[in-house]
């Protein structure tokens, strides 16, 4: 599961390219709204500055910004470099694949440039491995089990909310959430909602798939959904206490609680998944060479003409 050097430096630059993209972006939005801390809870989900500005970005691309710096280092340095730029490929395209149909030149420039650079990780992860690899260490039972259990919760939770709000809400609000329509005012950048929570949940329960197989994927791929997990996490649980949620916990209806369970469980085991996927995998055992047998002894006492 190892890469060539060159295929590690390609992964790494195009990363590095991803990364520029979105900082170009961030100092956009950074310029329009004069503050970073404005900024940043308009990403948690606090739009009271939807009238003053539009933000082209949301939460997700700050996400991604550490995602791609994290996936360049491991091309550089990890055993595990083939499934970081594959997981940090596939995800990138799953989740820009919208912004094809995004209104804007210059979203859709960009999310064409993205996924140029999106499938160019996935190439060099698969072209360029070592013909000659070492075998990747394997995640240890105890941590993987953890870490997809808590995964696979949030797999569950994420898809329950969607079939929720596809019952509560009319079938054009539904398909706007999914398609994208002008019923929603999202950033430039942003994926429909159910596009993305349906994504993150595919995210979610492959990574618990691949920590109970202790696949060789698996800690890369459960970097990446730990990452994502504890920021929508933050992300929710910072509005939740801005807006006094938790000081009403009584008045609050049923969804509202559920929606501030989930956010607070986001938190809490995106976290744990990010601690128990850092774990080093258990070692290969060394495969027993064959001794070759040893030449009998010498009769004793020896002949004569021995």
């Amino acid at each position: 599961m190892t890469v060539t050097r060159p295929a590690r430096l390609t992964g790494a630059a195009l990363c590095g390219a991803l990364a520029l993209v979105i900082v170009v972006w961030l100092l956009r939005d950074l310029a329009a709204f004069g503050s970073p801390a404005d900024l940043g809870w308009y990403w948690a989900g606090d739009h009271a500055f939807l009238l003053r500005s539009r933000s082209a970005t949301s939460l997700l691309d700050p996400l991604l910004l550490v995602v791609y710096a994290a996936t360049a280092l491991a091309a550089l340095r990890s055993s595990l470099a083939a499934p970081a730029l594959a997981s940090a490929g596939i995800v990138t395209l799953a989740l820009r694949l919208p912004g094809l149909w995004a209104t804007g030149v210059d979203a859709l420039v960009t999310t064409l440039l993205t996924l140029g650079l999106a499938a160019g990780l996935v190439i060099a992860a698969a072209v360029g491995r070592d013909p000659a690899p070492e075998p990747p260490a394997r995640p240890r039972r105890g941590p993987a089990v953890a870490a997809g259990a808590l995964c696979a919760v949030a797999g569950v939770a994420w898809i329950a909310w969607e079939v929720y709000w596809a019952r509560e809400l009319p079938v054009e609000a539904t398909v706007d959430r999914f398609a994208g329509g002008r019923s929603l005012l999202l950033p430039a950048l942003a994926a429909p909602p159910a596009w993305l929570n349906v994504m993150l949940a595919v995210l979610f329960l492959a990574a618990a798939g691949g920590a109970f197989a202790r696949a060789a994927h698996a800690r890369p791929l459960g970097l990446l959904a730990g990452l994502l997990l504890t920021g929508w996490g933050v992300a929710g649980v910072a509005t939740a206490l801005r807006a006094g949620w938790a000081a009403h916990l009584a008045e609050l209806g049923d969804d509202g609680r559920l929606a501030l369970a989930t956010s607070a469980y986001g938190l809490l085991a995106g976290a744990a998944v990010l601690v128990l996927s850092s774990v080093r995998g258990a070692p290969h055992p060394v495969p027993r060479r064959p001794v070759a047998a040893l030449p009998p002894a010498p009769p004793y006492p020896r002949p004569p003409g021995w």
